[in-house]
């Protein structure tokens, strides 16, 4: 099943998030469990499988990076299973740079600042990649759709930064 097929949505990396949360209602009310309560074990056992493809489908299209991996995948470049890490030199300097101050934050005289300017050096830094990503999406070349795959690389590191900015934060909260 393709998940824009199941929108009516084209494969395409700018999509509005509302349409699909819109169709996403929709299909919810169609295919939930509960509609099928009163049936066979059968249908029973199809509505559960097309309710979870559905919530994947809709997971998978309502996030930026998992909408760009899946394109990829559509377009047979599988970034799931693969091992390959970003080979972009700066980008890998850079990342030890940013471990480096989150670390060290708890020994900054204002951790909290210190930690709030961090988050928005990677917050911007993650716009300005997405952005770029969109452009490589929508070109569908090959080399664009292997720029596309560093890019999405980048981004989950970027994206699990980010995660543990904010366990520091919580952390630090908890002290």
């Amino acid at each position: 099943m393709n998940y824009f097929e199941l929108f009516n949505s084209p494969a395409k990396y700018d999509i509005d998030l509302a349409d699909l949360s819109a169709t996403y209602q929709t299909l919810q009310r169609l295919t939930h469990p509960d509609r099928f309560a009163n049936k066979g074990e059968q249908e029973k056992l199809l509505a559960v499988q097309k309710n979870a493809e559905l919530n994947d489908a809709f997971t998978t299209l309502k996030s930026p990076l998992l909408r760009a991996e899946y394109i990829l995948q559509l377009r047979g470049i599988d970034l799931q299973h693969e091992q390959q890490t970003v080979k972009d030199m700066g980008f890998l300097m850079q990342q030890m740079e940013w471990r480096e101050q989150l670390e060290d934050i708890e020994q900054a005289p204002e951790p909290f600042d210190a930690l709030e300017q961090l988050s928005d050096d990677i917050t911007e830094i993650t716009t300005q990649e997405l952005t770029e990503l969109a452009i490589k999406l929508n070109d569908n070349i090959e080399q664009s759709n292997r720029e596309a795959a560093d890019l999405i690389r980048k981004l989950k590191f970027l994206y699990k930064l980010q995660s543990e900015i904010e366990a520091k934060e919580d952390a630090l909260d908890d002290l």
